[in-house]
């Protein structure tokens, strides 16, 4: 046999074994991918669907009242506490504009009034920070607690997909697919919450 017809047998031999284990590989693949899109007929796929309204959640659950009134409550502590230092800079500038006001007192009060606005401003600026950390903590404990109920409503009605109707982007869904009554119900049985504290 001639060196031209011996490579290109040898080449051909490769190519069909690469050629065949290609052929395997291919069919093991679609067989995988079958397997793993087509699930067995023992275990059909959920297709239904529910939304849920975190907001009415939020407002009408035992623990999302409680949650919404702590985090009221400091906001009214807060603000109280705001009227008291705008009275407070109020009184200093009533001072200031009365008549008869000495060179040496009016150089006093305006050093006050400049460092009462100030403190003001550190003020707001922290019960803003405040409020926003106390109303995340709150909102992700009330996320953890209600997580495992989503999870079971949704497995016990065989849902494929709950949407969080204002989060979703979904512009129309049948109200027949508003499962939040359901939620609500399972979340105010769960475990009852602390009062909030004054």
């Amino acid at each position: 046999m001639k060196f031209n017809e011996s490579f290109s047998a040898t080449r051909t031999i490769q190519w069909q074994s690469m050629s065949l284990w290609f052929l395997v590989a291919a069919a093991v693949g679609a067989v995988v991918w079958t397997l793993a899109v087509q699930p067995s007929s023992a275990q059909p796929v959920p297709t239904r669907i529910a939304f849920i309204d975190v907001q009415r959640v939020l407002g009408q659950s035992t623990a999302g009242r409680a949650a919404t009134a702590k985090i009221k409550q400091l906001q009214e502590s807060r603000m109280s506490r705001a009227k008291v230092l705008d009275e407070e800079l109020r009184k200093l500038t009533a001072d200031l504009a009365a008549a008869g006001v000495t060179p040496a007192r009016r150089a006093q009060l305006e050093g006050q009034i400049s460092d009462k606005r100030i403190a003001m401003q550190r003020f707001a600026e922290d019960a803003d920070k405040e409020l926003g950390t106390t109303r995340a903590r709150e909102l992700l404990a009330l996320e953890t607690r209600i997580q495992p109920i989503v999870d079971s409503v949704g497995k016990e009605m065989q849902l494929a997909v709950i949407f969080n109707k204002f989060e979703s982007g979904l512009v129309y869904a049948n109200p027949s697919l508003d499962i939040t009554d359901t939620v609500i119900t399972r979340f105010n049985a769960a475990a009852p919450v602390a009062p909030a504290r004054p």
